[in-house]
């Protein structure tokens, strides 16, 4: 299985980039949509209504966006980000402060289900390289003022009414600057499920936030988070992604006197934080590690890398090959043979611009289908977010 990452330039409003990447991933999210049976979808009157009461100032943006897109009712609803339908995942995260000020993340999914898109963008006057999902939003990122934000799965099956995370990354990215003023934005808006945010910014101030659609956010100086909040909520879920045993890895590891960031960074390219288990959805597609005092951002994965900044982004391809192993059929420990034969075995980097025969093609992937295949007790060995 194939996995193409692509680092994407598109300064000023969204254009023929963002359109390209509508133009590709749209037919997957519609499907998903039409899917649905979990989530009813709000009419596009009140989607936009919660969009202008909680987040006005991405306004102009939507609908410039639907305008460039030609968006019909759905797309226009989708485009919003409240009320997607349900949906879970995996994920690891940590902050490191003192000399080096880091965020490292590992997103676990499919490599089907992912946009593949790392983005520079301007659209409200700021620079953000960001991790595009659901096109208008983002999965993790940092802006040119020095604010990273990440966010992991919070382990919890109860959907109420709010927005997408990836939206509220987006927001987050657009418009803060601060630890304080990103706080501020996460406790006010609403989201539709339960998730654990993690904010830094290039002073070394960091938070923590798990938010929940039924219960008030709590706020907290938690430097790593994986896919638990106070507690195990959802057990069979928590059972299968071993969140309390990375999280207690994590804990020790960060205690740790002198680690640097380098060892951190080599952690997360290893068991227990590194995942495998791609076919079943929780596989690690990258690690992140964003830099806030120096603009830099990179993506790793055991065999190759991409590091990117505001001052140098290069647009350019990689193609990255994963070996899928079905491990429900393997008993016993997993030999450290098979665990490097699960793993993304190389990387091919194309430059864009330097390079543009030779560059892979993007497929269409499935994008976010998993929701429409069963129940929420059926997902609980497909891990979103």
């Amino acid at each position: 299985m194939k996995l193409q990452f692509d680092s994407i330039s598109e300064l000023g409003e969204p254009g023929s980039e963002f359109l390209k990447l509508f133009n590709l991933y749209w037919p997957a999210y519609k499907e998903w949509l039409n899917s649905n049976e979990t989530t009813p979808l709000t009419n596009l009157k009140t989607s936009k209504a919660a969009l202008k009461k909680y987040m006005p100032e991405m306004m102009p943006i939507y609908e410039h966006s639907c305008k460039l897109v030609n968006a019909g009712d759905l797309a226009a609803r989708f485009l919003t980000g409240f009320q997607p339908p349900a949906h879970i995942s995996g994920c690891s995260q940590a902050v490191l402060v003192g000399e080096d000020v880091q965020l490292v993340r590992n997103y676990d999914y499919h490599p089907d289900l992912i946009e593949g898109a790392l983005l520079l963008s301007s659209w409200n006057g700021k620079k953000v390289i960001a991790t595009s999902d659901c096109l208008l939003g983002a999965l993790d990122g940092m802006n040119e003022d020095g604010l990273a934000i990440s966010i992991t799965f919070g382990g919890r099956k109860v959907v109420g009414e709010g927005f997408g995370i990836p939206f509220i990354v987006r927001y987050v990215l657009e418009f803060c600057s601060t630890v304080e003023s990103a706080v501020k934005a996460l406790v006010r808006i609403p989201s539709h499920m339960s998730y654990n945010v993690t904010v830094v910014d290039k002073t070394g101030a960091f938070k923590t936030v798990f938010l929940s659609p039924d219960k008030a956010p709590v706020v907290n100086d938690d430097a790593y988070t994986t896919n638990h909040q106070e507690s195990i909520d959802w057990h069979a879920n928590a059972a299968f992604n071993k969140t309390l045993e990375r999280a207690s890895f994590l804990k020790e590891l960060l205690a740790k006197e002198g680690l640097n960031a380098k060892t951190l960074v080599k952690t997360f390219l290893q068991k227990p934080l590194y995942n495998t288990m791609f076919s079943e959805g929780f596989g690690t597609l990258y690690t992140a590690v964003y830099k806030p005092k120096e603009g830099v951002v990179q993506f790793l994965w055991p065999h190759g890398s991409i590091t990117q900044s505001f001052d140098k982004f290069i647009e350019q391809s990689n193609l990255i090959e994963y070996d899928i192993i079905n491990t429900e059929v393997m008993e016993g420990d997993v030999s450290e043979k098979t665990i490097a034969k699960m793993a993304p075995k190389k990387i091919v980097s194309f430059e864009t611009s330097k390079d543009k025969k030779n560059k892979p093609k993007k497929t269409k992937g499935i994008k976010k289908n998993i929701p429409s295949r069963g129940s929420f007790e059926s997902l609980g060995k497909l891990l979103y977010k």
